[in-house]
């Protein structure tokens, strides 16, 4: 549960309409309209991208008159559909994805099987990639794939741009190549796929 204190507020005599802060948002809570940016507090999350990159400094984090909370009841889906779609993307539902905001992988496959198709719905309610916004981009975008989403890169933002190569996906000879210099592929995948099995046998 990610609690939303804050809130995004541009002061428009500052504001020239670059928009930058409408490209880096996570959730499309900022949008430029007639050169001039305005932030809607009932999508904004607090994540503050805009007001950290905006080169005017027209955009300022100020408290919220309401708290508003993200996050999804993960009690409300059925427990073998979660871990299903965890393993899917190699995952282990009580892994944690996004450490600034402590979203487990059982809460974004929740928000996914509750009818969630894009990483900005996610993230929109579940507060993954809503402070740094690094770090557990990849555990989303494999989670978004496995619940069978397509994924489409926003061509005029820089909020994510595609998957990466996992160990599931390294090519026989790239492992080829690279075995006998110190790296442990097989083993590593092994080991990964150990963690996703963690707790299966309690369901």
């Amino acid at each position: 549960m990610k609690r939303v204190t804050m809130n995004a507020v541009v002061d428009q005599n500052l504001c020239i309409g670059c928009k930058i802060c409408e490209k880096v948002c996570p959730v499309y809570a900022i949008q430029v309209t007639n050169r001039k940016a305005f932030s809607d507090d009932q999508k904004c999350v607090a994540c503050a991208n805009c007001a950290d990159r905006c080169p005017q400094h027209a955009i300022k984090m100020v408290e919220r008159a309401e708290i508003r909370e993200l996050g999804v009841d993960v009690s409300k889906f059925d427990p073998k559909e979660i871990r299903a779609l965890c393993e899917k993307a190699h995952l282990n539902p009580e892994q944690i994805l996004c450490y600034c905001t402590g979203t487990r992988a059982e809460e974004v496959a929740a928000c996914l099987l509750g009818g969630a198709t894009t990483p900005e719905e996610v993230s929109a309610q579940t507060g993954i990639r809503t402070a740094c916004t690094i770090e557990c981009i990849q555990p989303l975008l494999r989670l978004v794939q496995a619940a069978g989403n397509e994924l489409h890169p926003d061509p005029n933002g820089w909020r994510w741009y595609g998957v990466t190569t996992t160990a599931w996906e390294i090519p026989q000879e790239v492992k080829d190549k690279y075995n006998s210099r110190g790296f442990y592929f097989d083993e590593d995948r092994e080991l990964l796929d150990r963690v996703v099995k963690v707790g299966a046998d309690k369901q």
